[in-house]
């Protein structure tokens, strides 16, 4: 008899993508608030980039904080956690008035995305996913934050068009809160090995850090937080006051898109367009091929597009045409890093082994995000900062060659 084929879009993926479609829109759109900010109260750039870089932060360190706690108290109630800390974040920085009231309550927003982000939620969507799915399961619920990241800065520059910022939060709180009414589909099985269910958390733990190869991939993701957070935090306000302007008669223009700081909200949409292509297409190569080469291709396209980029001229065509190549390459490096994680060290703390792991990435992205307004201070330019990202591409590069990808960890 023919074995039925395990379906693909379950409830959970479905759900899933939601709430990480809705979270990630806000959270990608921090970057067109930089501005407008700054401006209202006079700071300095480092001082909004710096809490930025506080949420980056806040959000590495809660992401094994509440992988830990799905795994010990339920999936839902860490999504639960992670919502209602994100929103109260959200709310109470509307109200905020000096940079040191932002940069301590993005430590809320900070936390509220891990608990609503890729750590739960990839490691629910993995544990529900077929062997054969999962993969491409983990690769499609990654590309639904490219999807958040499509509309939710340009969504901002609208809103912020017709009202002030602080309501903005406020219509974003709400946002996240409603992305609760989909919980009830986030259940899920937890198809672990005797093996896996015998070991504690303790000794799974134990065994990863002793494995050289979870050291290499914890040093490999760095790169990927800093580039993706910088670009992020800082893209709009740097393709405002270094691109070339825009044709009146163009195409830009007749679209809608007449200034560089439209264009620098359209900008970071259109990397999030580009990379639901590149985060899809990564799951479904991390069926068939090595993972650790495909991560080593993808931090190369990476270091070559920056480098690129930045020695040529700023112009509106050379803003899009980064913008789709580093897209395509975004977040491909999400589904094949928790794809290898769950696969060397099984699915029963993945949520926490992807936590800690994601811990390298949020420390880079901190180190962007800081260094970008920093440095930008100090010196007028964003281009120290490019330089830094091209070079820390090409380190993690390099570490995820000697990678294994042979699991003899958690035995089968």
């Amino acid at each position: 008899m023919e074995q039925t084929r395990a379906p693909l879009f379950t409830p959970v993926l479905i759900a899933g993508c939601l709430i990480i479609m809705v979270g990630f829109s806000i959270r990608a759109s921090f970057g067109v608030f930089q501005i407008p900010i700054a401006e209202e109260f006079g700071w300095l750039r480092a001082e909004f980039s710096f809490a930025i870089a506080i949420q980056n932060l806040a959000w590495g360190i809660g992401q094994p904080i509440f992988g830990a706690l799905a795994e010990r108290f339920g999936d839902r109630r860490a999504i639960i956690a992670g919502a209602l800390t994100y929103a109260a974040g959200l709310v109470l920085s509307s109200f905020a008035v000096t940079p040191e009231q932002h940069q301590l309550l993005e430590i809320l927003v900070g936390f509220g995305i891990a608990g609503t982000g890729f750590g739960v939620i990839l490691a629910v969507v993995g544990r529900a996913a077929s062997d054969e799915n999962r993969s491409l399961a983990l690769g499609i619920a990654t590309a639904a934050g490219s999807a958040g990241q499509v509309f939710g800065p340009p969504l901002a520059e609208i809103l912020l068009g017709m009202m002030g910022w602080q309501q903005v939060f406020l219509i974003f709180a709400a946002g996240i809160l409603a992305t609760l009414l989909v919980l009830p589909m986030m259940r899920s099985p937890a198809p672990a090995s005797k093996a896996e269910l015998e070991e504690s958390m303790g000794q799974i733990l134990g065994k990863a850090f002793r494995d050289p190869s979870y050291t290499l991939i914890f040093l490999g993701f760095f790169s990927c937080g800093y580039q993706l957070a910088f670009i992020t935090a800082h893209f709009p306000a740097f393709v405002t006051e270094m691109c070339g302007a825009i044709d009146p008669s163009g195409t830009l223009a007749a679209i809608g898109v007449s200034t560089t700081s439209a264009l620098g909200a359209v900008s970071i949409a259109v990397i999030g367009l580009a990379n639901i292509v590149g985060t899809v297409t990564a799951g479904w190569l991390g069926k068939r091929y090595t993972k650790k080469y495909l991560l080593v291709w993808i931090y190369l396209g990476r270091t070559v597009a920056a480098g690129t980029f930045i020695l040529l001229p700023i112009t509106p065509a050379s803003v899009l045409i980064f913008s789709a190549v580093m897209g395509a390459l975004w977040l491909a490096t999400v589904p094949l890093t928790s794809g290898l994680v769950a696969h060397l060290y099984g699915l029963r703390y993945m949520g926490t082994l992807y936590g800690i792991v994601f811990l390298s990435h949020q420390i880079g992205g901190f180190l962007g995000v800081w260094l970008g307004g920093r440095l930008y201070d100090v010196y007028g330019s964003y281009t120290l900062v490019w330089w830094i990202g091209v070079g820390v591409g090409l380190f993690s590069a390099i570490v995820h060659l000697p990678v294994r990808e042979n699991r003899s960890i958690v035995p089968a």
